[in-house]
C-alpha cells in the first residue's frame, strides 16, 4: 500500500487532532485547563511539567524524529499518573496513540491517582530490561536511519582514499535525511537477515505493507563535486538473489532472460533497500562529461584528480618478479599483482606517484597505463559499459561527451539518444516506455523529447580500473542519495593483521 504525500499529511493531521483531543481531557483531569492542550509549544511545556521532567525534554521534543522518542516518553509517563503501568497498555498508548489515548481519556474510570501513588509503582527487573531495550532500539534506529550511520568499506574501489577494512561514519543530514520508503523493517538490518540467523537467514527483513514516496528533511547543503557520497546502488532495483554481487541487467545480457529466470531467484527492491555504495561524485546535474584515455573532463576542463587515485599499469621487467607484501608494506600498492601470459609482464594497481617509484626499480624496463580504446571488445560480458547498447562503443577509459540530466531540463529523444535515458524514464521516474514502429511511446503517447523530473549525478571510484561505478550503470538519481562520508573511526588491515593507527579519526575528503 503506497501512501502519497497528501494522504500522509491527512493521516498526520488526524493523528494530531486525536491525540490532542485526548490531551485536552487528560489536562482537565490533571487540573489544567483543557484548552491549553491545543496551544503549540505551551502544551508540550505543560505536559513535560506535569510528568516532572526537565526542560531538556521540551527542547529535544522539537528535534526532528528524536522528538518522537520524547513524545513516547511523555505518553508513557502520563499513563502512569492514571494507573496504567502494564507493558501492553504502554505499547497500545505509544503505537496506537491516535486511537487508544482518546479511548482511555474519555473513560470515567481513567482517573488521576496522584504523584505519590504513581511513584509507588516499581518495575520488575524483567520490565526494566524490556523498557531499556525497546527505548535503545527505537533511539538507535532513528539515529541510524536519519542522522548518522556506520559503514564498512568492503572493496578496493575507493583506494587509496578509502581502504578495505575502513570503518566510517556517514552524515545523513548533509544532503537531507530521507524519509524511509519502506518504514516497516527489522531493526539494524538493511534488506536481508544475516545468513547465520536461524530460519530467516538471508531472507527479506522488511515488508512493503506501507510505502512512502520520496521525501527528505531539510539539508545542510547540496552534493558538491568531488564529495565522497554514499548512495543506494541504482541498478540494484532488481537482483538475482544467488548472485547479488552481479548486476541483474548484465546477467540478462550475458545469459539471456529465460536462463536467468529458470535457474535463479529474481527479486525487486525499493530504493532505500538497495545496496549501499560509496564513490566520489565527479559530475553534477547539468555538467558536460567526457572521458578521454582515462582522463576525466568536466565542462571541457580536466577534472580534479585525487593524488591517491589509482589506475592499472602494465609493468615489464627483466624477468625479476615482485614481492607483493614488500610493495604493500612500502604502500606502493594494496592490490594483488597479476602476472600476464608473458612471465616478464605484470599488472599493478598504482597511483601516479607510485608508478613513478616503480619506474625507478633497476629491474623494471617499462611502466605503461592500461587504456581501453573506443570499440574495445570485452571477452566475457556483452556491452558492460554505459549505456549498455551496441550503438555505443564506449569503454571505461573513453566515453562521451554527454550532459548529466538536471531537473527541468528537456532533451531530444530519438532511437539514438534513448539508450542514455531509458533507465531514467522507466526505472527511476516510473513511466511506461516502449518502442514500436521506430517511434518512442511514453505513457502511450508518441514523444520526441523528455523533461527530467529529478536531478542526477555521476559517481566514480578513485581506483579507476577496479570500480563498478557510473561508467557501467549510468546516472545516480537524487532519491538514491544517502549521505556524505565524514570520517574513519577505525581501520583494520586484514592482510597484515594490524590496526592502521594512522587512519583512526581521519577526515574523508
Amino acid at each position: 500500500m503506497e501512501i502519497s504525500i497528501t494522504a500522509f499529511i491527512i493521516l498526520s493531521i488526524l493523528y494530531f487532532l486525536a491525540t490532542h483531543l485526548a490531551l485536552y481531557k487528560i489536562f482537565e483531569k490533571l487540573g489544567i485547563e483543557g484548552w491549553k492542550a491545543l496551544v503549540p509549544f505551551y502544551s508540550t511545556h505543560l505536559a513535560v511539567k506535569a510528568i516532572n521532567k526537565s526542560i531538556w525534554w521540551t527542547i529535544i521534543y522539537y528535534v526532528p524524529f528524536l522528538g518522537f522518542v520524547v513524545w513516547m516518553g511523555i505518553l508513557v509517563e502520563l499513563m502512569k499518573l492514571f494507573g496504567k503501568v502494564k507493558f501492553s497498555e504502554h505499547f497500545l498508548g505509544v503505537v496506537f496513540a491516535g486511537i487508544y489515548l482518546p479511548y482511555l481519556a474519555f473513560q470515567d474510570d481513567f482517573k488521576f491517582i496522584g504523584y505519590e501513588e504513581a511513584a509507588k509503582y516499581k518495575k520488575s527487573t524483567g520490565r526494566e530490561w524490556a523498557d531499556a531495550i525497546v527505548f535503545a532500539v527505537i533511539a538507535a534506529t532513528l539515529i541510524r536511519g536519519l542522522y548518522l550511520e556506520a559503514f564498512t568499506i568492503p572493496t578496493s574501489s575507493m583506494e587509496q582514499k578509502l581502504l578495505v577494512g575502513d570503518f566510517l561514519f556517514v552524515n545523513k543530514m548533509a544532503y537531507g535525511a530521507r524519509v524511509p520508503n519502506t518504514p516497516i523493517s527489522f531493526p539494524f538490518t538493511h534488506h536481508s537477515f544475516p545468513e547465520w540467523v536461524p530460519f530467516v537467514g538471508g531472507k527479506k527483513s522488511y515488508v512493503e505493507w506501507v510505502k512512502f514516496p520520496y521525501a527528505k528533511l531539510p539539508a545542510m547543503g547540496d552534493v558538491k563535486r568531488n564529495d565522497c557520497v554514499v548512495f543506494n546502488f541504482p541498478a540494484g532495483d532488481t537482483v538475482v538473489l544467488e548472485h547479488q554481487n552481479q548486476v541483474y541487467e548484465q546477467m540478462i545480457r550475458d545469459y539471456g532472460k529465460d536462463f536467468v529466470y529458470s535457474n535463479f531467484t529474481v527479486a525487486g527492491r525499493p530504493a532505500d533497500k538497495q545496496e549501499n555504495y560509496i564513490k566520489r561524485c565527479v559530475g553534477l546535474p547539468g555538467d558536460k562529461l567526457q572521458i578521454v584515455d582515462s582522463k576525466l573532463m568536466i565542462n571541457d576542463q580536466e577534472a580534479y584528480f585525487d593524488e591517491n587515485a589509482q589506475f592499472t599499469y602494465k609493468v615489464v621487467t627483466d624477468g625479476t618478479g615482485f614481492n607483493e607484501k614488500t610493495l604493500q608494506k612500502k604502500k606502493i600498492t594494496t592490490e594483488p599483482i597479476q602476472q600476464l601470459a608473458n612471465p616478464n609482464e605484470f599488472e599493478l594497481t598504482l597511483t601516479n606517484a607510485a608508478a613513478e617509484q616503480v619506474k625507478q626499480f633497476s629491474y623494471v624496463k617499462s611502466v605503461e597505463k592500461v587504456i581501453e580504446p573506443l570499440g574495445y571488445v570485452y571477452q566475457f560480458q556483452k556491452t558492460p559499459v554505459f549505456p549498455n547498447d551496441t550503438a555505443y562503443n564506449w569503454t571505461r577509459d573513453n566515453m562521451g561527451p554527454f550532459t548529466i540530466p538536471k531537473k527541468g531540463q528537456t532533451v531530444k529523444l530519438d532511437l539514438n539518444t534513448l539508450p542514455l535515458y531509458r533507465r531514467i524514464i522507466h526505472n527511476y521516474e516510473g513511466h511506461d516506455l516502449k518502442v514500436e514502429g521506430g517511434k518512442i511511446y511514453i505513457d502511450n503517447q508518441v514523444v520526441d523529447s523528455y523533461t527530467f523530473e529529478m536531478d542526477y549525478y555521476w559517481m566514480m571510484g578513485d581506483n579507476r580500473h577496479n570500480s563498478l561505478d557510473s561508467r557501467f550503470w549510468g546516472f545516480v538519481p537524487e532519491d538514491h542519495i544517502v549521505g556524505k562520508a565524514v570520517f574513519v573511526w577505525l581501520s583494520y588491515d586484514a592482510q597484515l593483521g594490524r590496526i592502521r593507527w594512522e587512519r583512526l579519526f581521519s577526515l574523508v575528503h
